[in-house]
């Protein structure tokens, strides 16, 4: 029993090693990861040099979210760590490897398995240097701009529960958007119908808003993916969103609940292809 149990713990383990150290030898990783640095840390530095205040509205001052806007580059760093979790998968499929990978471990669960926890863990490591970087960054402009507490912003910190879990937040965000992402590129086996359909699951609700019934604005952003898992980042009282309509469509947690069941269900559905499918 003992050496039963071993066998497919050991077999797991090697194949962690061999994802870790595919993922290593891809060069298009490494640029991949310092893009979603580099993107984030600065279009979050823009973001936050463009934008000052005098205090807002006078009755309501401090609602701007000094702590989102700080984060705000992950908007767009997002779109490297798609690219990077598909590729990842789909490289593969392209260049037949992935046959030499499921002769090497006939477990093919096991394989898809410890590719996303692979590519979770970099981008959950390399998020969570972008948003530490961004946010460190993004408090010192905003203060030169007018975000003070004279003008109802009073300083802000990783001492801050509410800042501290945007901040890991976001890094989470990102670690479950290549989940998805993996899995996505699992299912479909090409690199740009999967980058477009799960960038289409990101960006298409934000531009439905503009065409959908008002009555329809709070369901699609407290469901789709990117609205609600990037909620985790708000911790002003009120969340600026699309359309001029200012609300709170979802729970910081609860959003990212929303968030890795989109991921768990792109998952679920590769890993019941990846066995009844060719290689």
């Amino acid at each position: 029993m003992s050496a039963g149990w071993r066998g497919p713990r050991a077999g797991a383990v090697q194949a962690l090693r061999a994802e870790w150290t595919k993922l290593r030898s891809v060069p298009a990783s490494g640029w991949a990861a310092v893009a979603t640095v580099g993107l984030t840390v600065l279009l979050s530095a823009f973001v936050c040099g463009s934008v000052s205040t005098r205090g807002g509205d006078p009755a309501h001052p401090g609602d701007e979210d000094v702590v989102m806007l700080s984060l705000s580059g992950v908007y767009l760093s997002q779109i490297a760590v798609v690219a990077l979790a598909v590729t990842a998968v789909t490289s593969e499929y392209a260049s037949g490897m992935i046959r030499v990978s499921f002769l090497a471990n006939p477990r093919r669960r096991v394989v898809l398995a410890a590719k996303a926890a692979v590519v979770g863990a970099a981008v959950l490591a390399a998020g969570l240097v972008a948003s530490l970087l961004s946010f460190s960054a993004g408090q010192p402009i905003l203060a030169g701009n007018g975000f003070t507490a004279a003008n109802g912003y009073p300083p802000t910190s990783l001492a801050d529960p509410a800042a501290l879990r945007a901040v890991a937040g976001s890094a989470v965000y990102l670690a479950l958007l290549a989940l998805l992402s993996v899995g996505a590129g699992a299912v479909l086996r090409h690199a740009a119908g999967a980058i477009t359909t799960v960038l289409g699951l990101l960006f298409v609700p934000l531009v439905a808003l503009s065409f959908l019934p008002e009555r329809l604005w709070e369901p699609v952003q407290r469901f789709a993916p990117m609205t609600a898992g990037l909620a985790v980042q708000s911790t002003a009282g009120s969340l600026e969103l699309i359309a001029g309509r200012s609300a709170r469509p979802v729970g910081p947690w609860a959003g990212l609940g929303i968030l890795a069941a989109w991921a768990a269900a792109a998952l679920l559905l590769a890993f019941a292809l990846v066995e009844r499918r060719d290689a």
